[in-house]
């Protein structure tokens, strides 16, 4: 029963398979052709099924692990089940949601974050300091916002694109809600210059952390 639904619900995701979603995905790294609206509509329908998301994710198929994340139980993963995941993620999205949609919600999240922080892997160690920005956010109690500041100071510059990104988006999140940290973080990224000439679409927020700070400290005030 189990391997006709697997294979049901991969003929659909072949059916939803379009090459023109596949090319725009493609240019940002994610190998899959269906559009996120519809997957997600699938997944609705589907409700939770967590054998079937094991299933799924088992294929090593992008489409299918995103939607593997989409109807999983996160809170039902092992430490060690999630850490294997993370490194077979093979591309942005699928690593993306995995750490959003599924490890976030895991009581093991915290031990993961100070693990993966430290991960000689530059991806893996994205996704530790994606978790780590959450709690800037969120629940900063614990957390040293100076030390973190300090290895953003010393390694941002040089770090490859996506933990350079991770590590950026924690400096902009720990200057928006700190603003005893405000006036240092605004500096770092003024003088580390990263993601300054970033191609930015109109009405949106640049990611260079000197804008985005300002920019989300203003609209606070303004509400």
């Amino acid at each position: 029963m189990a391997e006709t639904a697997l294979a049901q619900v991969m003929a659909e995701l072949a059916e939803l398979e379009d090459p023109k979603t596949r090319e725009v995905n493609e240019r940002h790294g994610d190998d899959h052709g269906v559009n996120l609206s519809k997957l997600r509509a699938l997944a609705k329908r589907l409700k939770t099924q967590q054998e079937l998301a094991g299933q799924l994710w088992k294929t090593d198929d992008t489409a299918a692990r995103l939607l593997a994340i989409l109807i999983c139980r996160p809170k039902a993963f092992e430490r060690d089940e999630l850490d294997t995941m993370l490194r077979e993620a093979r591309t942005p999205k699928v690593h993306d949601w995995l750490v959003n949609y599924v490890v976030k919600k895991n009581p093991h999240s915290e031990e993961l974050r100070l693990a993966w922080s430290a991960d000689p892997d530059p991806v893996v160690a994205s996704a530790g300091w994606a978790l780590t920005t959450e709690h800037v956010a969120k629940k900063p109690d614990g957390l040293d916002l100076t030390a973190l500041l300090d290895v953003i100071e010393a390694e941002m510059k040089d770090a490859p694109d996506r933990l350079q990104w991770a590590m950026n988006h924690c400096l902009a999140q720990i200057g928006i809600e700190h603003a005893e940290h405000r006036t240092r973080a605004i500096d770092i990224g003024e003088r580390l210059g990263v993601l300054k000439d970033y191609p930015t679409p109109p009405g949106c927020t640049s990611p260079f952390a000197p804008i985005w700070i300002n920019e989300m400290v203003r609209r606070q005030h303004a509400k």
